[in-house]
């Protein structure tokens, strides 16, 4: 029997595992810092290449003005709605807000400028009390975020009527040369959603309470044994987006000169796809702000491009859907585990009466019988 030296150097452990390539560990380790936004990032990157071979007047400096403005004002919507969806729920009262926030803020001043810093107080709170009541009966009243969203957005469009009477008048003057304005040749709404987008972002990621909200949409049962108060949150979130959304409100009002009693209609969907192509998972949990404000910009243009090649408004609903479809296929639907269910499967191929699946090992009759009747004499 071979003796043992207790006294021989022992080989330190290796830093790889065994048959792995070091290069494509740190490649993997790599990849997994990659940034959340840049999948987004490269799609967008993309599709203003398609534009620019396919439909070249949807991105002339004419057309990217006039689309800018309006990707900025989704863009602060979908922060909104992206506070709601991390803390698991979704606000369907998206256009009734908006569409508040727009005839505040061209029915009380009626073109006069003067009264406009009234308005814009109203529409905040207006909005905010909104979202209060919203917040209030998901949070503590345990309401289905769907019906009491729904619910929120039929008594807005109530107020709407009852304000507008159904014909809001054109904005003020002062509003539009605000929002419709230009810093250094950039839109000013494009301006405040990057602005907004890098304050948020760095409220979530880099605070306390914004890694607690985090952790809270992750993981209600976890955030409760863990002493966060999970109610709380969800109360913020819904009043926090209500903040978003009459920011968009009021940038929209200045943008359309004539804006419509209904506003707002146009953006329940959108806010809803740009937060699921940024990444943000409907369940809830972690997301980032800056991958929806960059979704905002992609569906913006998509929209752009749609609207150039001479389809109808249907389409581009179509389109806005499709674009959502898309991003729940890409981010909801577990590829990796499917894939390697199939692979797996398809190597092992049918498998043999009386072989285990464990170890894929022949398990003869005569054994099975043995073990059921007993020991042998």
């Amino acid at each position: 029997m071979a003796s043992h030296d207790q006294n021989a150097p022992v080989d330190p452990l290796p830093t790889e595992p065994p048959g792995r390539d070091p290069g494509r560990t740190r490649l993997w380790q790599l990849r997994g810092r990659t940034p959340a936004f840049l999948p987004i990032l490269l799609a967008t990157a993309a599709l203003f290449l398609i534009s620019l071979v396919f439909e070249p007047q949807s991105v002339r400096h004419s057309a990217l003005l006039g689309m800018l403005p309006f990707a900025g004002v989704l863009a602060i919507a979908a922060m909104g709605q992206t506070l709601v969806i991390q803390q698991g729920g979704i606000d369907l009262s998206v256009p009734g807000m908006i569409s508040l926030a727009v005839v505040l803020l061209t029915s009380y001043p009626n073109g006069d400028s003067g009264k406009l810093a009234v308005a814009i107080l109203l529409a905040f709170a207006a909005t905010l009390a909104a979202g209060v009541l919203s917040g209030a009966m998901i949070s503590a009243v345990g309401v289905t975020p769907i019906v009491a969203t729904l619910g929120m957005n039929a008594l807005l469009y109530g107020a709407v009527i009852q304000i507008s009477g159904g014909n809001p008048p054109p904005t003020t003057h002062a509003l539009a040369t605000f929002a419709g304005g230009k810093v250094a040749g950039v839109p000013n709404a494009l301006v405040i959603a990057v602005v907004l987008t890098a304050i948020l972002a760095v409220v979530i990621k880099r605070t306390v309470v914004g890694r607690r909200f985090e952790a809270v949409g992750a993981g209600l049962l976890g955030a409760r044994a863990a002493g966060l108060k999970a109610r709380r949150h969800q109360f913020v979130a819904y009043v926090g987006a209500a903040g978003f959304y009459c920011i968009a409100g009021v940038l929209l009002a200045g943008i359309v000169s004539s804006p419509g009693a209904f506003q707002g209609d146009s953006y329940l969907l959108p806010t809803v796809a740009a937060v699921v192509l940024g990444g943000t998972s409907l369940l809830g949990g972690r997301g980032s702000v800056v991958a929806t404000a960059i979704a905002a910009l992609f569906i913006s243009q998509l929209d752009q491009f749609v609207l150039v090649t001479g389809a109808s408004q249907g389409i581009q609903s179509l389109v806005d859907a499709g674009a959502l479809a898309a991003g729940l296929a890409i981010y909801s639907i577990p590829w990796r585990r499917w894939l390697r269910r199939y692979g797996r499967s398809s190597r092992d191929g049918p498998r043999r009466a009386g072989e285990t699946v464990e170890r894929g090992l022949p398990m003869p009759a005569e054994t099975g019988a043995g073990l059921a009747s007993g020991p042998q004499k």
